[in-house]
């Protein structure tokens, strides 16, 4: 089985059984993405020098308006795609296995998660992974230590405030806060 194959067969939503052999080639695709974190993550780099590992790590080109802090990390790395003008701050973890699409102009703070998988919940399917995207919109912040969970879709021009935990999709042109989030103002053009 080919990284591709793996990727799509998650992006269209299949759960990976335990020790199938879509769950030993995701060990083996993860890896492969801990080498290149490490690389990443263990000295010092260029802006230009983290676009080329980043393209690296994702397998995808990056716009040269792409811009991190690193230290990154991933546990796979082949289903992030980011827009242009696209920043990701220190500390972050992306869980992408599931899919992470952030749209162009987007600000990700620091030490934000963004998790796509799910395990089962009875004891006999808890090895079982459930993948599911997060999408971002265009111009989205999310604010430091934000979480975003399997499944949510963040609409366009959103501010996620700090430490919010995003379980459901946020509409687009609002400021979410809180644990769960609730709207709490719409953004409205100057």
């Amino acid at each position: 089985m080919t990284e591709q194959q793996l990727t799509q067969y998650m992006n269209e939503g299949n759960t990976v059984k335990g020790q199938s052999q879509h769950h030993l080639c995701m060990h083996e695709v993860s890896e492969k993405a801990r080498r290149i974190t490490a690389k990443l993550n263990n000295q010092f780099h260029s802006n230009d020098e983290i676009q080329q590992i980043f393209a690296e790590l994702t397998g995808k080109p990056v716009n040269n308006t792409f811009g991190m802090f690193p230290p990154f990390y991933t546990d796979y790395g082949k289903n992030i795609t980011v827009g242009n003008n696209v920043f990701i701050n220190s500390g972050c973890c992306f869980q992408d296995q599931g899919g992470i699409e952030i749209g162009d102009n987007t600000l990700v703070g620091q030490q934000v998660v963004i998790a796509t998988l799910n395990h089962g919940l009875t004891p006999q399917n808890r090895q079982d992974l459930i993948p599911q995207k997060v999408v971002i919109g265009k111009n989205v912040w999310i604010g430091a230590h934000a979480t975003i969970l399997p499944g949510v879709t963040i609409g366009d021009n959103c501010v996620i405030g700090a430490g919010a935990v995003v379980s459901k999709d946020i509409p687009s042109d609002c400021v979410a806060v809180g644990v769960p989030p609730r709207v709490v103002k719409k953004i409205e053009e100057e």
